[in-house]
């Protein structure tokens, strides 16, 4: 029986932030390719669809490669899709054609539904009990602490021209013969009694936990994609300030992450309160800040509330099912979180109607239905027949390990 160490998670959780590089590294060159594409027939729709078409693909394609994950293998298909992953990638550095370049965003989406999903039912087919959720939190974390690092690559990178930061899709190139060397395909006779009973998908269960990571994906973007206008409404135009306010968000998103292992011995609907009671505050907040300092505050208390909110569903998640139903229950989370992350801008939008004075109002309404949903999670256990306390070796029987 084969033994996960550092190696094995560390590759990961690496592999866990490549849905991150896809989303972050292009938002600073947006400006740059709308001018270079200015002549382009439908660029005004098709840039933004740069960045938005990747997250609508994989809330579309992850439930698919939950299923392929578990019906054929984790391994192979995650290997797959690194490739994928780096040539769709990489396509934008010689397209001179922008709807190509949005055809090979759908690609990178593509890959990125088989990514998440190998690499989250990766962590719980290596790992069990504590450890997995301890890793799951971490994955919240190394994501968050990589959108820092990548944006700032990308904004340096792309000072020259805006083709250049697209080369950062060759690390999928450089993780396959890693993964390909280091990883192994779990076992299929996981179960500590011989082979894993057949199993009917617990839809009941996890229905509102699909839900509740669908709000949580929404409200996760609420911040990074509105902040920088909310400021401006507030006098703050200055790009330096505006990047330490979102770099403070970020910040509380990882300490909300990290206390997740903490907090993970007391209930589970507790803790889903806690985040998005925090979130909705933290946003409602913010929507009537008469401060630059009020709004700081603001985005710290959402990111504490974002930050617990991810690791809760997806260990909750984890606990319903054995290693046969793993990657179908993990590519639903996948799904659900990004079906919420695309969601999100067009949600503000039809709350605002584009009038971005409207904005304050929309992000009103978004958290008090944050601090209702906070309070509903208390009856999520006796909707889905959920245990709302996890054991310290909750999923052992499912683990390879």
């Amino acid at each position: 029986m084969r033994n996960a160490s550092w190696p094995q998670t560390a590759l990961l959780m690496i592999g866990s932030c490549l849905s991150v590089l896809a989303a972050v590294l292009v938002a600073p060159l947006l400006p740059a390719m709308m001018q270079h594409f200015s002549e382009t027939p439908g660029s005004a729709v098709l840039v933004p669809l740069i960045i938005a078409l990747p997250a609508l693909m994989v809330a579309l394609l992850a439930p698919f490669a939950g299923v392929i994950a578990d019906r054929v293998a984790r391994k192979p298909l995650l290997l797959i899709c690194l490739a994928l992953y780096s040539v769709f990638g990489l396509m934008p550095v010689w397209l001179d054609s922008l709807y190509l370049i949005v055809l090979s965003r759908a690609g990178i989406g593509l890959a990125e539904a088989g990514i998440m999903t190998c690499c989250t039912t990766l962590i719980g087919d290596y790992y069990s009990g504590v450890r997995r959720q301890r890793l799951l939190a971490l994955q919240m974390v190394v994501t968050s602490l990589s959108a820092v690092l990548f944006i700032t690559l990308a904004g340096f990178l792309g000072s020259e021209t805006w083709r250049t930061p697209f080369l950062l899709y060759g690390v999928g190139f450089v993780l396959l013969p890693l993964c390909a060397w280091l990883l192994w395909e779990p076992a299929r006779h996981s179960d500590v009694h011989g082979a894993e009973p057949a199993q009917l998908f617990p839809w009941k269960a996890l229905m509102p936990l699909y839900v509740l990571t669908f709000l949580a994906g929404l409200s996760l973007l609420v911040v990074p994609s509105q902040g920088g206008y909310l400021l401006n409404l507030l006098g703050v135009e200055a790009p330096q300030l505006i990047g330490m306010t979102m770099g403070a968000n970020q910040l509380a998103i990882v300490i909300g992450a990290v206390s997740f292992r903490m907090l993970v011995r007391y209930r589970l609907d507790a803790l889903l309160l806690a985040g998005f009671a925090l979130t909705g505050i933290g946003g409602l907040l913010l929507a009537t800040a008469p401060s630059h300092a009020v709004a700081l505050v603001a985005v710290v208390i959402n990111g504490l509330g974002i930050g617990l909110l991810m690791p809760t569903l997806i260990t909750w998640i984890m606990a319903q099912v054995g290693g046969t139903l793993r990657g179908r229950a993990t590519g639903g989370f996948t799904s659900a979180m990004f079906g919420g992350q695309f969601a999100s801008p067009l949600v503000v939008v039809a709350l605002t109607g584009g009038v971005i004075a409207s904005l304050p109002t929309a992000l009103a309404v978004i958290g008090a239905v944050q601090v209702l949903v906070a309070l509903i999670c208390l009856a999520v256990p006796r909707i889905g027949g959920l245990q709302a306390r996890l054991s310290p070796g909750a999923g052992a029987a499912h683990s390879t390990h």
